[in-house]
């Protein structure tokens, strides 16, 4: 697995977004976080050792992104050279996830299709407001392998209507986190996973945010923490 990070920044941070942690990073880093830059990374995909080979071996699963939004408009100009990179690297698995899948049809490569086979996009939905909104364009767009992510899950949802049809895969549940996070209620996330039942997705409990609810009581989990304890837990479904 490997994670790659074409450009760094998000412009807008708004309410629920997963990119929130964005700030942190790059804060630590000495970078602005408001201003979207390609990274020294860019062309890692292609890259190749002394020996000729790619510095990526064939097989790996590529994180993409994961700093930052693909769909970005400040993004634009860089973006069909990194689809380039995927088509070229059609060993490799690539993965990233969004909030902006309102942006796919305008983003997308001419050969882009059904979708590339070796490209996964996710998309967020952290209330019911937002998957109202984003998962009736998700279901309809032409994407090979979706994923939905509630992360961070800020309050119920019911995905109900939306996993018919067996056009998701699985289905990835997690709390907030940092400094500053909201409350994540256990009861929002086994929901979750009994509508994945349901409905025959894949759900993970991916990572149970800085401060869970759980039988009326309030659990302050440290980071280190957070994706070992949602392990524990024991409620993912494969």
């Amino acid at each position: 697995m490997f994670t790659w990070n074409p450009w760094h920044g998000c412009r807008k941070i708004s309410a629920g977004c997963q990119h929130c942690y964005v700030y942190r990073i790059d804060g630590r880093h000495g970078r602005d976080a408001s201003e979207v830059t390609r990274t020294a990374s860019f062309d890692m995909p292609v890259r190749r050792n002394r020996k000729g080979g790619y510095k990526i071996p064939s097989g790996q699963t590529v994180f993409t992104c994961f700093s930052s939004d693909f769909f970005l408009p400040e993004a634009d100009r860089w973006r069909p050279e990194a689809w380039k990179m995927m088509r070229t690297r059609r060993d490799l698995q690539f993965l990233f996830i969004t909030k902006r899948i309102d942006r796919l049809a305008e983003c997308t490569p001419p050969d882009w299709g059904a979708g590339y086979p070796n490209v996964t996009i996710c998309c967020t939905v952290e209330n019911q407001e937002r998957a109202d909104y984003r998962l009736p364009i998700y279901r309809d767009v032409p994407v090979r392998h979706k994923i939905i992510v509630c992360e961070p899950l800020l309050g119920p949802v019911d995905l109900t209507r939306w996993l018919a049809g067996g056009w998701v895969e699985e289905v990835i549940v997690g709390g907030e986190s940092g400094p500053e996070a909201r409350v994540c209620d256990f009861a929002w996330v086994l929901s979750l996973r009994d509508q994945c039942r349901a409905a025959g997705v894949r759900f993970t409990f991916r990572q149970t945010g800085a401060v869970l609810l759980k039988d009326g009581r309030l659990y302050r989990i440290p980071r280190p923490f957070q994706h070992s304890q949602a392990r524990k837990a024991g409620i993912d479904l494969r």
